[in-house]
């Protein structure tokens, strides 16, 4: 047993041993005690998914919830959890546990959206989708606009998903995300003056990376643009020299 796991279990008995004989006056209640442990072992069970160790952050998490039924990211993190341990059937009662006890919490929703998109439960996911980007405090809901468009492109359901990315950018006119999946499904859609466009605003507020210089060669490319195409092709080669998308480029001639 690793020191930091000992010294945790440590503190974790102490808490709850205080709870259990303290009978001096004045002393805080048990419900303290045990949302102290509850929260303890939520950190540790967090920690414990995000290295991967994926049975220790399961029965952690299941105590911590055991202690504070109600908190919902502890669900959430649980239905992570069992997603990982490849166990889809528990994440989804998780997930609806957390929807359950904290109805109007925005992260949990989007996160639950992604699941049933990855489940192919596209009604649901849209549905909660919904909800988390309608939510009036969720600063971020251009994220949670482009993921229902993402997964609604996985549907596919094109004209739904362009909705989605156009109203993520009705939030943030420069976010990349929905500038790049718009780019790209004018593409796919051999939208070409579209697509380009779309590039352009990406291009004008975010770093190019490769991938997005070979699509900038790709687009003029196809609009018959050498010249610009040229450019994106010089630009690839300079400061990406050894990606793979200036090896297929190069290739390509």
């Amino acid at each position: 047993m690793k020191k930091s796991e000992l010294m945790a279990i440590t503190a974790l008995s102490c808490l709850l041993l205080c709870g259990c004989i303290s009978t001096t006056t004045g002393t805080a209640p048990m419900e303290a005690d045990e949302a102290d442990a509850a929260e303890l072992n939520y950190q540790l069970g967090a920690r414990y998914y995000r290295n991967g160790k994926y049975d220790l952050a399961r029965d952690r998490l299941l105590l911590s919830i055991k202690l504070a039924p109600k908190n919902a990211i502890a669900h959430s993190t649980l239905a992570l959890t069992y997603e990982a341990l490849g166990n889809p059937r528990l994440a989804r009662e998780s997930y609806e546990q957390a929807v359950r006890v904290e109805p109007r919490n925005f992260d949990v929703q989007n996160t639950y959206a992604v699941f049933l998109c990855n489940q192919r439960d596209f009604d649901g996911a849209e549905k909660f989708f919904d909800k988390a980007a309608s939510h009036p405090e969720n600063d971020n809901a251009e994220v949670t606009l482009t993921n229902a468009g993402v997964c609604m492109s996985q549907k596919p359901d094109l004209v739904a998903a362009e909705r989605y990315f156009r109203a993520a950018l009705d939030r943030r006119s420069n976010y990349s995300e929905a500038l790049l999946q718009l780019c790209l499904m004018k593409y796919q859609q051999q939208d070409y003056l579209s697509s380009r466009a779309f590039l352009q605003r990406f291009m004008a507020d975010n770093k190019t990376t490769a991938g997005v210089l070979y699509l900038g060669a790709e687009i003029e490319g196809k609009l018959g643009d050498e010249r610009a195409r040229k450019e994106f092709v010089d630009q690839l080669t300079r400061d990406f020299p050894t990606s793979e998308e200036a090896r297929k480029v190069l290739e390509s001639g």
